[in-house]
């Protein structure tokens, strides 16, 4: 993987070279969300039924390239829980700790030096962004945290992340459960309806991400929340055409395997509830 020396002033971060690809579909000539896709069920004119064709969305995705410019792309992919968990992590106007400082999330680009969980201050490989609208019902809900909900600080101003987030978690439940000390836990499975409260949009938000060369977790606002992973290859089960897409969405990475193990174990809040109840 890539590394990088650290961005030392704003000057030289907005003079980073950017290149930009117009919006294109990775690997698939269809059109978005037509009638037949969601329909799921396309007949041929023998009356056999055929593969349906997916669902599309747009994802807007930045990277940085080896030569380390920002390549900035609009690719339109499968509207599928692969892709779609892997950008609707944090809500306009998170606050990240920068080596420039505090920036927020929809300001960063690849090439910032962001300071994380587990590996200290690292370069930021790759931002991805998606919009959630009114009717993406599948996707799941936003979960807006309270100022202090989960403690002095935690979050320090409220803080709304997206569907896929997920929040580093440490209870003597987890060791039980892993052997590890912490775990990533959706953050929706906190809702409490009082101080931490599931939301729909009533119009369309953005929703972001951000990739670094090994998988942690960085402080927003005062809670540590995931960063991109899209899992153990084990787990993804890509089929071949699908890995075009892959590619396309995540060209920071040369590969799945690139992504490494991740570093905490991802467990929902049920099981510890269990251990504890125990």
């Amino acid at each position: 993987m890539l590394s990088v020396g650290p961005t030392d002033d704003v000057t030289n971060r907005m003079v980073r070279h950017m290149t930009y690809t117009p919006p294109t579909t990775a690997g698939l000539a269809v059109e978005p969300n037509t009638s037949l896709a969601q329909s799921g069920r396309i007949a041929s004119p023998s009356g056999q039924l055929t593969r349906m064709m997916p669902l599309m969305r747009k994802y807007e995705v930045a990277h940085l390239t080896p030569s380390l410019e920002i390549h900035d792309a609009i690719i339109s992919a499968p509207a599928v829980p692969l892709f779609e968990n892997a950008f609707a992590a944090f809500g306009h106007g998170a606050i990240v700790h920068t080596e420039c400082g505090p920036m927020a999330v929809e300001d960063l680009l690849p090439g910032d030096r962001v300071m994380t969980t587990h590996h200290g201050m690292q370069t930021l490989m790759w931002r991805g962004a998606m919009s959630l609208s009114p009717n993406d019902q599948n996707l799941g809900t936003m979960t807006r945290i309270t100022a202090e909900a989960l403690g002095m600080g935690r979050p320090s101003l409220d803080l709304v992340l997206g569907p896929s987030a997920r929040i580093l978690h440490r209870s003597p439940a987890v060791q039980v459960l892993t052997g590890a000390a912490e775990a990533m836990i959706p953050v929706s499975d906190f809702a409490d309806g009082s101080q931490i409260i599931a939301l729909r949009p009533v119009s369309r938000v953005q929703f972001y991400q951000l990739g670094f060369a090994k998988h942690t977790s960085i402080n927003v606002n005062g809670i540590d929340v995931e960063t991109l992973h899209p899992g153990p290859v084990h787990t993804l089960k890509l089929r071949a055409d699908m890995q075009a897409h892959f590619s396309n969405l995540f060209a920071h990475m040369d590969s799945p395997a690139a992504f490494g193990p991740l570093a905490a174990p991802r467990l929902r809040k049920d099981d510890i509830d269990l251990v504890m109840a125990a």
